[in-house]
């Protein structure tokens, strides 16, 4: 496989990349949430002082706004999200999950025509999806068929983030990744390993045992989630 159109110019931007994402990742996570026992919603997630429940909330209630278009004072930061996880607190499981399905389903014309400004929004929402198979133990995190968007979506919001240049050998993929922003400043740091352990890195998650070499840069420096 290649990722050539992960590197391109912006003229060759797919405007439905977002959105097929989100997509694509509703068809194997809705069916999963929907055959869960209510009580696995509780569990911890690598997302600090947040459940499962409490991540599907956050990001039911954000594709929600994108869809609405309700971008109010304090949208998106960390007290925000708290109060959009406060206000379906009562919710039986079963509603947030009815809310998650449509905005997974809808959200993607909206970003669609903000032109690239909630990219990171349909990133995000995939990674999340990766943070509940991790807490519930389950394989296929932050990978499986959504890659093929998710990990252009990541070169991209890598340079809109102002990351480290990074040129990364992905397994099983025939072309390098060229993240971040290379401005001749640094020399770009070289990553070899599987994609899920880039996004992890990237998204600042827990490494397990991932095996991986990185050169030229720290953890830290390419973590571009807050």
């Amino acid at each position: 496989m290649t990722y050539d159109d992960a590197n391109t110019p912006d003229e060759a931007y797919e405007s439905d990349r977002p959105g097929r994402l989100l997509r694509t990742e509703r068809d194997v996570l809705i069916p999963l949430l929907r055959s869960t026992a209510d009580e696995a919603f509780a569990a911890p997630t690598c997302c600090p002082g947040w459940s499962v429940r409490d991540v599907l909330a956050h990001c039911s209630a954000a594709l929600s706004r994108v869809i609405e278009s309700r971008f109010e004072e304090g949208v998106f930061t960390a007290e925000g999200n708290d109060r959009d996880i406060a206000e379906r607190a009562h919710w039986p499981t079963s509603r947030i999950v009815d809310e998650l399905e449509h905005g997974m389903t809808n959200a993607g014309a909206a970003i669609a025509a903000s032109k690239g400004l909630f990219d990171g929004v349909a990133l995000g929402e995939w990674v999340h999806a990766g943070d509940v198979r991790d807490a519930w133990g389950l394989p296929g995190a932050y990978g499986g068929d959504g890659l093929a968007d998710a990990l252009p979506l990541l070169t991209a919001f890598s340079k809109q983030s102002s990351a480290p240049p990074l040129h990364a050998d992905v397994d099983g993929f025939d072309e390098p990744l060229i993240l971040g922003v290379t401005d001749g400043s640094r020399p770009p740091a070289r990553y070899i390993g599987d994609a899920p352990t880039l996004v992890r890195l990237y998204a600042g998650r827990p490494l397990s045992d991932s095996k991986f070499e990185l050169a030229g840069a720290t953890q830290e420096e390419l973590s571009i989630f807050s």
